[in-house]
């Protein structure tokens, strides 16, 4: 690893991202069109240069911490930022006929705020200090609260950004705090510091618990796992489907390594206080998501619901890696962690994306009735969202499958079968409303005001491309699975 105070190599993305979404700003405050399309080819343009970077510093082998060790590129912020660009990319294509078609292109804010999004969230991924983890999580979840309300004149969407605002803002509250005690506690801010004071022992353990528990709660709320869910149905519910993806996808790669780097790189020591609240939330996240799922009519609360349950898959992989402290078990239980919110990221872009391809100017397909007879209105769209359904379903051959095997296969090798089964049988339970959505399709008859599909060239080729890569990383999930755990060993 390279050791340079000020290398500024190492953050070249976050410096080319920034500089970009100010130009895009500038250049759009002098224009005049309409549908901003100078900004929306500028932001996929920027995020394609983005992805030639990073896999530039990826291929060859640039590693290490810079701004005094506040910042670190290794393998694992690499795999992360890459995902996040095809994540935003795809996005902003699905989206693009969505956003022009309700008026939410009066300047070209929206493209500037996603970018500022991302930004914040490469921040998150490589952050190495409780201050830059602070400095990522804000910027990300300003941005973010300003694309839920960017459309004024729609109530639901303003009352949803200022519930999200203020339960945003509660549990940023509890991580400053849970920050600062663990500052009390250890003198340090650095995340390797705090570990190496907390290994050599401290006598100040009550502080630390207490901050632990803080940080807990705030992780779990970025997460959206229970109890600190109650803003993600409400969020997916009223914000535009756009932004409702903008929120359900990258980020989550984002809160991931905050999660992994805080608790493992910082708090691992303390791994017999997190472990139990990891599997408390994990249980719920999966009872509660699946359950209250099965009850709703609204497409997207369902799957904002579902959402819930998947997070507690991903807290099952995380809390499994710390056992008996191996090495090599801990790389492949995270790893499968890993895979698994990769995969889960992937296919809920598919899915909001096809929602979106749904919906038109003065129509919004929101509820599960919606889809009644979508296999005879628009057969490829219906398959489309078959093989999706079953994916998060957790169908074999599909790619959600795997990666539930996988979490499933770390949750015993660390000794705790039953909480394997717990899981299962909950994602059985699961299966009910993904299976529900699939029959609507190609079961119901459409209803009597049959609505025209039509799928813009560019957003149909993304998703039929999106689909394609769940597809084979459902036969072949050796090479993610790999490169999950590869980056996963060479980061802690």
């Amino acid at each position: 690893m390279m050791l340079n105070e000020f290398n500024f190599a190492l953050a070249l993305p976050e410096i080319v991202l920034l500089v970009a979404a100010m130009l895009i700003l500038l250049i759009d405050a002098f224009s005049m069109e309409s549908r901003r399309t100078l900004a929306y080819i500028l932001s996929n343009v920027t995020l394609v240069l983005l992805f030639m970077i990073t896999w530039s510093q990826w291929a060859s082998g640039a590693e290490g911490t810079t701004f005094h060790g506040q910042f670190v590129a290794d393998d694992l912020s690499h795999l992360l930022k890459l995902v996040s660009y095809a994540a935003v990319f795809a996005t902003l294509v699905y989206g693009r006929e969505y956003v022009q078609s309700r008026d939410m292109l009066r300047g070209g804010e929206l493209y500037v705020l996603v970018l500022l999004a991302l930004l914040g969230q490469m921040v998150l991924i490589s952050a190495n200090n409780l201050l830059t983890v602070y400095l990522g999580l804000e910027l990300m979840s300003l941005a973010l609260y300003a694309l839920v309300a960017i459309r004024r004149d729609h109530s639901p969407a303003t009352e949803s950004a200022m519930k999200y605002f203020v339960l945003g803002s509660l549990a940023s509250g509890f991580m400053l705090y849970g920050m600062s005690m663990l500052y009390g506690a250890t003198g340090s801010l650095d995340l390797q510091d705090i570990g190496d004071t907390i290994v050599s022992g401290s006598d100040m353990q009550l502080a630390l618990v207490f901050g632990l528990v803080f940080l807990v709660a705030g992780i779990a709320f970025k997460l959206g796992a229970v109890p600190f869910h109650m803003w993600v149905p409400d969020v997916y519910t009223g914000a535009p489907t756009a932004i409702t993806l903008a929120i359900a996808a990258a980020p989550k790669l984002a809160a991931f390594a905050m999660t992994l780097r805080i608790l493992v790189t910082g708090l691992g020591d303390l791994t017999f206080d997190w472990q139990p609240m990891l599997m408390i939330m994990a249980v719920l996240s999966l009872a509660i998501g699946n359950l209250t799922a099965i009850m709703q009519t609204s497409f997207k609360r369902m799957l904002a619901y579902s959402t819930i349950s998947h997070m507690g898959f991903v807290l099952l992989g995380l809390m499994s890696g710390s056992a008996e402290g191996l090495v090599n078990v801990n790389a492949s239980a995270y790893g499968s962690s890993l895979f698994y919110i990769i995969t889960y990221v992937l296919t809920t872009l598919g899915t909001f994306g096809v929602i979106m391809l749904l919906s038109h100017a003065g129509y919004e397909c929101e509820t599960i009735d919606d889809l009644k007879g979508l296999n005879k209105r628009s057969p490829a769209l219906a398959g489309v969202l078959l093989v999706l359904m079953f994916s998060l379903a957790g169908i074999p051959p599909l790619v959600g499958f795997y990666a539930k095997l996988v979490v499933l296969q770390a949750v015993i090798q660390a000794g705790m079968v039953w909480l394997a089964v717990v899981a299962v049988i909950f994602s059985l339970i699961g299966a009910f409303y993904y299976l529900r959505v699939v029959k609507v399709m190609y079961f119901d008859e459409p209803s009597a005001e049959r609505v025209v599909v039509s799928v813009p060239g560019p957003a149909g080729t993304v998703l039929g491309i999106n689909t394609g890569i769940i597809l084979l990383l459902g036969i072949l999930p050796g090479g993610l699975m790999t490169a999950c755990i590869q980056a996963i060993a060479a980061s802690l």
